[in-house]
């Protein structure tokens, strides 16, 4: 007989809780990705760069042959950061939820001369008698831009007279013609929409202007009626994206974001729905040229771009967020109980420069957040949506007050002080992309699991003071283990069983082995560790500008042993005596910092780098050694080691109650 899915049973457990408490909670996703060969910075720190639209537009082309083959793609401008040149892009995937065309039949072929034709075919489709505008480009004065005013009076399409003459310049900036027009040299009064054609790689290019949805579901039809008129393909489509005011399409969003490109997708009903998109871009990204981990030698990583998984609800009226407000701090208390939802599942980056701080890493402090979660658990029914935003947001930031740069962040929830801040959105940050979309999907199926598992059973325990313990017990895998394997247990309990395996799997690749030592029972294991990498002051950059590095030249690992390896051998590190502790699990074993690296800026500069690091282990008169090159990963075996001198000092701790032993301190 066939055992039963414990993961259909789990998904089955969810909807049965949300049902009976007539809740719906929806989930999105942030995944990220990078070329296989990520080269430059675009690929590192920067949002833009040469080879970032190519690969956005493969992505976006890979998904509509395997999985939307009735999706529009579009390129839309995006925010400007500061210090930023240019606005960010992103290429929007937009279809219809019933899975009816937007276009009923897109026209194909790209014969010469397309231009011209076009451009005729285009105003007898708008029922237009106008003339085209000249533009001159000046960063490519030999390409021609035709510009048409273009605007809807809610009946029909209506063209303004700019009063610029039949020709003019661009403005001097990247990007399509569309956003480089001269719109302060039109009169006041005037509507400043056009429509942009022109040629590019051989590929005709429109800019759509901004419209209301009607009507720009009405102009890409008319576009592809002149299209078909003048036998040539569907112009590459670039623009505003109007909001979905009648509910009638779905859209995914291919974004320019620093070093990766990040896919946001739409609000999916169910985990089946998120674990589908997962796949589905697994296999786009491979037909792209992506993935959603970085390799180099023996060593693996996630993109640097993160994973974030979103809360939300089918609408703003439908948002059971707002007036559950026991239920969102039930889940921030529990997340604050159990540092392995942090921790785990992130990138190279925590603690309180990272990303994702979480909120008794940042500014606030326990007392402020107990009394936060107090107050608002005790909120009578309603919606809360306001009072909850100015409550939370405020106490979950990273140190400088960034409301977005938080584990468990609420600028996306009720924010009216920014656009976009008002979606009723809990963005949880400490996720990092991984190299298996079932991994992934995992993870999420663990967030919607606790999401219901809280909504049954509110946690209502005080907050925990962690203390030294949160960057010296948790930045090590086994205690993290052992708090995340309370979380499995408490779902089982629950009635929400989740697979351990996947976890381990997940754990296993987070945290790399690094050495396997085995003599009969005595077994010692070296995996990497966490660390906390500080942030360090201003440094002048070429252009007067300014940055903020992080000194990653420090680096930890766990070593962990069985009894037998902790009874009777002796382990040395670079000459020094390591003790090993009580573990968890009924092992031994403790953690290590030391200096891998001596980069510029970094902390402590006066003291060098311990590379390479060598473990030496004593068991009577036998001697093994490892050792740890600059080069490498792994520790790799020594033919002939030296023993450990006698009087060698030991490993030392800054305070005894750690269990993380410092190779640095004298």
């Amino acid at each position: 007989m066939k055992s039963p899915d414990p993961i259909a049973a789990t998904v089955a457990k969810i909807a049965s809780t949300f049902s009976l408490h007539r809740v719906a909670l929806t989930l999105g996703g942030e995944p990220t990705y990078v070329p296989i060969e990520p080269l430059g910075s675009e690929w590192s720190i920067t949002a833009l760069g040469p080879t970032k639209l190519r690969y956005a537009y493969a992505f976006a082309d890979a998904l509509i042959a395997q999985t939307l083959p009735h999706a529009l793609a579009i390129y839309s401008p995006g925010k400007q950061y500061p210090g930023e040149p240019n606005p960010r892009w992103a290429i929007n995937l937009l279809w219809r939820r019933d899975d009816t065309p937007i276009i009923e039949h897109p026209p194909a072929g790209r014969p010469a001369g397309a231009l011209a034709r076009m451009k005729s075919a285009l105003l007898s489709a708008l029922k237009l008698k106008v003339k085209w505008l000249r533009a001159s480009d000046p960063l490519d004065p030999e390409r021609a831009v035709w510009v048409l005013p273009l605007d809807h009076n809610g009946k029909r399409f209506t063209s303004a007279d700019w009063k610029l003459g039949a020709k003019f310049d661009l403005l001097r900036a990247d990007g399509p013609a569309g956003l480089r027009l001269p719109l302060a040299a039109v009169p006041a009064g005037i509507s400043r929409r056009a429509l942009t054609l022109e040629e590019r790689d051989g590929q005709l290019h429109v800019f759509l202007p901004p419209l209301l949805q009607p009507a720009f579901i009405d102009l890409v039809n008319r576009l592809a009626t002149a299209a078909k008129k003048a036998s040539c393909a569907l112009p590459v489509l670039s623009g505003y994206v109007p909001s979905d005011d009648a509910e009638i399409w779905m859209r995914v969003g291919i974004t320019a974001d620093p070093g990766v490109l990040e896919i946001n997708l739409p609000p999916c009903a169910t985990w089946t729905d998120y674990d589908r998109w997962m796949r589905d871009l697994e296999r786009a990204a491979e037909a792209a040229g992506l993935r959603s981990f970085k390799k180099s030698l023996n060593d693996e990583k996630g993109t640097g771009g993160g994973n974030h998984l979103l809360f939300g609800g089918p609408s703003i009226e439908q948002n059971a967020l707002f007036t559950h407000p026991r239920w969102i701090t039930s889940i921030l208390r529990y997340w604050q109980h159990h540092p392995s939802l942090a921790y785990i599942f992130t990138g190279q980056y925590v603690g309180p420069s990272s990303q994702a701080p979480r909120p008794d890493e940042s500014a606030s402090n326990l007392y402020d957040l107990e009394l936060a979660y107090q107050f608002l658990a005790q909120l009578p029914p309603g919606d809360h949506r306001g009072l909850l935003s100015e409550t939370l947001r405020h106490l979950h930031t990273d140190s400088s007050g960034n409301t977005h740069r938080s584990e468990i962040s609420f600028d996306k929830f009720w924010n009216v002080a920014f656009d976009g801040g008002c979606r009723g959105l809990i963005e949880f940050r400490a996720v990092e992309s991984l190299p298996r979309a079932d991994w992934m999907s995992a993870i999420a199926l663990l967030w919607h699991a606790l999401a219901a598992h809280l909504l049954a059973r509110p946690f209502d325990e005080p907050l925990i003071e962690h203390g030294d313990a949160l960057h010296d017990r948790y930045f090590l895998p086994a205690h993290l283990w052992a708090d995340f394997a309370v979380i499995l247990r408490d779902l089982k309990k629950g009635g929400f069983p989740l697979p351990e395996r996947i976890f381990r799997d997940i754990a296993a690749w987070r945290f790399p082995e690094m050495l396997a030592h085995r003599d009969d029972t005595a077994t010692l294991t070296i995996r990497a560790a966490h660390e906390g990498w500080p942030l360090l002051c201003e440094q002048p950059l070429e252009g007067g500008s300014t940055s903020r590095f992080v000194d990653t030249s420090i680096e930890r690992i766990e070593f962990l042993a069985s009894p037998d390896f902790a009874k009777n051998c002796i382990l040395h590190v670079n000459g020094r005596r390591l003790d090993l502790v009580p573990f968890t699990g009924g092992k031994f074993g403790t953690g290590l910092r030391y200096r891998r690296t001596a980069l510029y800026p970094s902390l402590h500069p006066g003291m060098p780098p311990q590379m390479p690091l060598v473990v030496t282990i004593s068991r009577g008169k036998k001697i093994t050694a490892y050792q740890l090159l600059d080069s490498s990963r792994t520790f790799e075996p020594i033919a002939h080691p030296a023993p450990p001198t006698k009087k060698s000092a030991p490993c030392k701790k800054l305070n005894p109650t750690l269990l993380t032993c410092d190779l640095r301190l004298p």
